[in-house]
């Protein structure tokens, strides 16, 4: 879990800082595909094999997959890192908090949410569109932590992982294609992109779906919802 959250929260940072060559969906796009790249070579999914309750959730995973990168760098490029990451937090603790009647649970996760807004010290902002984007970035992370674990349970090693990841940078096809023919990529920014690509979503993905087959959602939910004290906020020129 500590190694797939600084992961993520680096190659977040460094995915924004090709905002100004690529956009936010740009960078998406070129992350999508080098995690398909990297899970599909690493796991090999024997799609045959996959049955209608084995793909209804990687279908769904990668739908979340894509939604969830392009809303959150999004919500970076119009509020700022340090917003963007504490509003998406808000998913992955709404699982922690989901079901619990402890109040040592409780009294974690207050713990957390201060801790994280007490240091990443979000700015307030009137970008409403930019506060949706972060919300909905919450809510697919929220998505991700279940759907991650049914595929996990249903599906063996990385093979459900991986065939999501295929999908979703199949469905990004067209918005690669259409980034790159309008804007001329540097090869700074491509490197950013890729290197996002690798430590925010093929790192994560495989260490998350392991994680996720020995650690309950709600546990996994807490630990990830201090994330955003993982990272620093760089500036954005947008």
């Amino acid at each position: 879990m500590l190694g797939s959250g600084l992961s993520t929260q680096i190659g977040a940072a460094l995915g924004s800082l090709a905002f100004p060559v690529l956009g936010p969906a740009g960078v998406v796009a070129v992350r999508q595909y080098v995690a398909a790249a990297i899970l599909l070579a690493v796991a090999r999914p024997r799609l045959r094999s996959f049955t209608r309750d084995r793909w209804w959730p990687v279908l769904l995973l990668a739908l979340v997959f894509g939604v969830m990168n392009l809303s959150l760098y999004t919500a970076i490029a119009r509020v700022g890192l340090g917003l963007a990451v504490t509003l998406e937090f808000l998913g992955p603790l709404a699982i922690a908090l989901a079901g619990t009647r402890r109040r040592i649970d409780l009294a974690c996760a207050a713990i957390a949410a201060t801790g994280v807004i007490a240091l990443m010290r979000p700015r307030p902002t009137t970008d409403y569109l930019g506060i949706c984007a972060g919300l909905l970035a919450a809510a697919c992370w929220a998505s991700y932590i279940l759907l991650n674990r049914i595929v996990g349970q249903r599906i063996p090693g990385a093979q459900g992982s991986a065939a999501a990841a295929g999908i979703s940078a199949v469905a990004f096809l067209p918005v690669g294609i259409a980034v790159m023919t309008s804007h001329a990529p540097t090869a700074t920014a491509l490197l950013h992109a890729i290197a996002a690509g690798v430590m925010s979503s093929a790192v994560p993905f495989g260490a998350d779906l392991y994680t996720l087959r020995r650690v309950p959602a709600r546990a996994f939910g807490l630990f990830m919802s201090v994330n955003p004290v993982l990272v620093r906020q760089p500036p954005i020129v947008v």
